[in-house]
C-alpha cells in the first residue's frame, strides 16, 4: 500500500513540473507589450483658483421704525421695486401712557401759565395807555406772552405726536416708513398686526422691511491663504453660479482682506468682485458661486500631459522614442502647470514622441 501511494506522488509532481514548464514556454510565445506614444502638442495653459462664495447686493438696507406699535398697513411686498420716499408701512401707535401723562400735564399747565400771561398783558395795555409803564416795560411783556403761546403750541405738538406720530406743521410723519433708497424690496418679515418696537440709542429696533439695489451686484468669496498672494485688484473672475449653469458672469477682483479667517481648520481670506450684469438674466441675492481666478497664463506653447513625467532627485525626465518601441529617459525643463498639462520649456522637440505612462 505504501509503494502505491508513493508512485501516486510521484506521478503528481510529474504533471505539475510538466505543467509548469508549458506554462512558461507559453507565456514566452505571448506577443510582446506595445507602448503607446503621443507627441507634444501647442496648447494654451492657464493656471487658476477657485474662490467660493455667493453673489450680494452692494448696497443691502434694513428699514427701521422710527415709533413702537402695532403695523397697520403694508404698501409693499417681496420682489417689489420701489422708489427713495415710498411709504412701506404705516403703524398705528401704541404709546406710552406714563409719557402721555405726563405732556398732557404739560399742556395743561402751559394754557393756565398763558391764560395769566393773556390778563397780564390786558393790564399791561391799560397801564401803558396811562402813561403809568414805559413803552420798553410792555414790550417785554408781550414778549413773554408770545414765548408762552410758542410753549403752548410744543406741549400741543408733543402730545400730537405721541397720539398719532405727527405734529401739525410737520411734512414727515412718524408712524409713516418710508423706503430710504432706490430698490428692491428683498424681505418684509412681519405681518400686519404686528408688534414693532422704535430705533433708539439703546436698541436697533425692529426691522420693516429690507431694501437692497439689484442693479450693482458683487460676488464675495473665499480664497486659500496658499493663493491670495498672487491676486491683485483688477484682475478678471469668472463666475460659475449653481442656479444658472452654462451661464459664466465676468467680475472684476477690487477687494482683497487684510485679515484671514479659519474657515474648516483653514487660513482663508475674503474677496469681492464687482459683477457684470446680464441684461436677459435676473440675479438674485445670495445665489452661491465659484468664481475662477486666473493666475498665470501660457499661449501658444508646447505642453505635454503631466502623468507622462518621471520625477527623480529633484528632475524631470520623459521617456522618449528613439526608434520602433524603444526608449530613452531624456531630462527635461517644465514651466507652467494647470494641473493636468504642463508646459515644457526644453528637452524636447514638437516631432519627438514621449511614452504613455
Amino acid at each position: 500500500m505504501k509503494k502505491f501511494f508513493k508512485w501516486i506522488v510521484l506521478a503528481l509532481l510529474a504533471v505539475l513540473f510538466v505543467g509548469t514548464l508549458v506554462f512558461l514556454y507559453r507565456k514566452s510565445q505571448a506577443a510582446p507589450v506595445v507602448y503607446q506614444v503621443e507627441a507634444p502638442a501647442k496648447m494654451t495653459i492657464v493656471k487658476k483658483t477657485v474662490a467660493t462664495g455667493k453673489v450680494i447686493p452692494r448696497r443691502e438696507i434694513e428699514v427701521k421704525s422710527q415709533v413702537s406699535g402695532v403695523v397697520d398697513k403694508l404698501y409693499v411686498t417681496a420682489g417689489q421695486t420701489v422708489k427713495k420716499g415710498a411709504v412701506i408701512a404705516r403703524i398705528s401707535l401704541r404709546p406710552n401712557m406714563l409719557n402721555v401723562n405726563q405732556a398732557q400735564a404739560q399742556l395743561l399747565s402751559a394754557r393756565t401759565s398763558l391764560q395769566k400771561q393773556a390778563a397780564d398783558l390786558e393790564r399791561y395795555k391799560k397801564l401803558r395807555e396811562q402813561r403809568l409803564i414805559s413803552d420798553l416795560d410792555f414790550n417785554q411783556h408781550a414778549t413773554d406772552y408770545k414765548l408762552q403761546q410758542e410753549a403752548v403750541q410744543a406741549a400741543e405738538d408733543t402730545l400730537l405726536l405721541l397720539r398719532t406720530g405727527q405734529t401739525r406743521n410737520a411734512s414727515n410723519v412718524s408712524n409713516m416708513i418710508p423706503a430710504t433708497i432706490d430698490g428692491t424690496v428683498l424681505d418684509v418679515p412681519f405681518k400686519e398686526g404686528s408688534f414693532i418696537l422704535e430705533t433708539s440709542t439703546f436698541q436697533a429696533g425692529t426691522t420693516i422691511a429690507t431694501l437692497a439695489d439689484m442693479n450693482d451686484m458683487i460676488f464675495e468669496g473665499l480664497v486659500d491663504e496658499s493663493e491670495v498672494g498672487k491676486l491683485r485688484t483688477g484682475m478678471e473672475l469668472v463666475l460659475n453660479i449653481g442656479a444658472l449653469e452654462g451661464k459664466p458672469f465676468k467680475a472684476t477682483l477690487e477687494y482683497i482682506s487684510p485679515k484671514g479667517v479659519t474657515d474648516q481648520g483653514a487660513i482663508k481670506f475674503t474677496i469681492r468682485a464687482a459683477v457684470t450684469l446680464d441684461q436677459e438674466l435676473f440675479l438674485r441675492s445670495n445665489y452661491s458661486a465659484n468664481a475662477d481666478i486666473v493666475l498665470d497664463k501660457r499661449e501658444d506653447v508646447l505642453g505635454i500631459n503631466e502623468k507622462n513625467l518621471i520625477i527623480e532627485d529633484k528632475k524631470t525626465f520623459v521617456e522618449v522614442e528613439t526608434a520602433p518601441q524603444r526608449f530613452e529617459k531624456r531630462e527635461i525643463q517644465t514651466g507652467l502647470s494647470d494641473g493636468i498639462n504642463i508646459e515644457v520649456v526644453s528637452g524636447i522637440a514638437a516631432e519627438d514622441k514621449i511614452k504613455k505612462r
